[in-house]
Formats: C-alpha cells, structure tokens, sequence
C-alpha cells in the first residue's frame, strides 16, 4: 500500500458553523506540523482558486487530496443547473500542480441532503425514504455523466455514499456502482452506521476505491440520538463520529485489507464536524492525536 495522509477543514466545522474558527493559513500550518501531507479542499474556494491556492498549499509543503462536489443526480433539472459548480471545482483541482498523478485531487461527489433521510440517518432505513426503482437508470446515468465531465478534465473522480442522501448504504452504493462504472471513496465511519462492514466492502470494491476517508463511528450514540429523534447534525454534534480508535470500526482491520488489495492513494482522516463545537484548541488536539494513532498503526 502506498498512501499518504491528509486532513479535511471539515473536522474544524468549516461546513456546519456559522463562521470559521481558523483562518486557512492556520489551519494548513497546523496540520503540516502534525505531519499530515494533504487536505481536501472543504467549501470550493475556502483555500483560494488558482495561483492563491497552489501558492498557499506549496507554502505549507501540503497536497490537495480533492474535494466534496454534490449534485442533484435525482433530479434531471437541478443536475443540469448544478453542473457549472462541478466545473468551477475542476478549475480549481486542476489548478494545482501535481508531481504525482496517483495522488491527483479526487473530485469527490456525491447528493445533496435528502431532508427525509437526513432527519433519520442509517440503519434502520426507512424503505419508503429509498430511490425508487424507476428512478434508478436516470440517477445512474446522470452520475455516468459526472464522471465523464471530471475524466475529460483529467481526474478521476470517485463517488462518496452519506448518511442522510440518497446513497447512504452499502447496498446502494452496491447497485450504482453495478449501473456505471465509477470508482468509490470509501468512508469508514458512514458505512458502518449505515448498518454496512468496512472490511468487507474493502473486499467486494476492491481496485474501484480511490479515495479513502478514515473515520470512526459510535454506534450507541448513533442509536441514541435516533431514538430521541433527532438529525445527522445532532448525531455528529453529540460525538457520533470520535477520533480514531476511540469508536466501533476496526480500522486497523480495514488498513490491513487495504494494504492487501495495494490500495494506493488518499486516505483523508475526517471526524465531520466535531462534537467540540468551537474549542479549537480541542479539535487540534484530536487532529493531532489522529495522526499519531495512524503512526502507530503504521502509517507513517
């Protein structure tokens, strides 16, 4: 397995607080110091565009792993008036000089919030909250469509199933990946309250993963807070995703079976929006510590 490590500004609340806690440059600085390499891009322009981008990242020595682009694939209208954003995202990734293409930005998509999921997010899930089936051959096709504009830009992108959108278990993610032939981020900590086995999706997806977003999930807080009846946001605020090693998913197991397929690539370390609110201090502590539990898993 050959990988190297990145962070992501949404484990600094950069996509759920009203206002950013951190400047970029601290941000970068910081995490640089903790020895990580990489870091997706968060809110596209929250690093800059252009120069300013590939100027700031080269001044802290870090990459870009790639970024979140979302697009309303159930919704033929809403994709195509949301397509200019995924090409003002490809004009940024591609702005950044890469020495390496295995670790080229990964434009990573993915849908937008389904309110009636995301009020209820993972397992159980409710069967009538799930695509319908003639909805299927569009929202695949549309897909298709996404990543043959990101390929003819010279990337290659990778799908992002979520807690909380229409692609949220591993059985979807399943059956789009049988419908087109994009390849897949694998996200550790969404699959597993998605009621799915990191392992073995390691196994089933094999050579199609591209991205891989490290992070640990608590299952008792999950089934809590869907219990009180409450959303994926109180589900993330209430620390339904700890740092590493402090949650439910073997990670050392799923690092184990990535180095066994040769994984090579990204593997971005995400917490979402931590459970400690506005505590800077808090949140570098556990990026820090992330970075170290990978070393001593050894990732170094």
């Amino acid at each position: 397995m050959s990988v190297k490590i990145a962070n992501a500004p949404c484990n600094f609340g950069v996509y759920s607080l009203e206002s950013p806690i951190v400047d970029p440059d601290t941000m970068l600085a910081e995490l640089a110091a903790a020895g990580y390499t990489g870091v997706d891009s968060g809110p596209i322009g929250y690093f800059g565009t252009g120069r300013e981008l590939a100027d700031r990242l080269a001044r802290h020595g870090i990459q870009l792993a790639g970024g979140w682009v979302d697009l309303r694939y159930g919704d033929p209208d809403g994709f195509t008036a949301d397509l200019p954003n995924l090409d003002a995202a490809l004009d940024v990734f591609t702005a950044v000089p890469v020495d390496d293409d295995r670790f080229a930005p990964r434009p990573t998509l993915a849908c937008p919030a389904d309110p009636r999921r995301f009020a209820a997010p993972g397992v159980p899930l409710d069967p009538d909250l799930a695509l319908p089936e003639a909805a299927w051959p569009g929202f695949a096709d549309r897909v298709q469509q996404a990543a043959d504009r990101c390929r003819a830009r010279g990337l290659e992108p990778v799908f992002h199933y979520h807690l909380g959108t229409d692609i949220e278990t591993g059985e979807e993610a399943d059956r789009l990946l049988a419908l087109t032939d994009i390849s897949i981020c694998l996200d550790t900590g969404h699959l597993a309250l998605a009621g799915g086995d990191a392992v073995a999706a390691v196994r089933r997806w094999g050579p199609r993963i591209k991205q891989v977003h490290v992070k640990d999930a608590d299952r008792l807080v999950h089934h809590r807070v869907r219990d009180e009846g409450a959303d994926l946001s109180a589900m993330v605020r209430a620390g339904g995703f700890p740092a590493l090693g402090q949650g439910d998913v073997d990670l050392p197991a799923v690092l184990a079976e990535l180095t066994e397929i040769g994984y090579t690539g990204w593997l971005v370390v995400e917490q979402d929006a931590p459970g400690t609110g506005q505590d800077l201090s808090r949140i570098l502590a556990d990026q820090r510590a992330n970075r170290a539990t990978l070393a001593e898993w050894g990732l170094r």
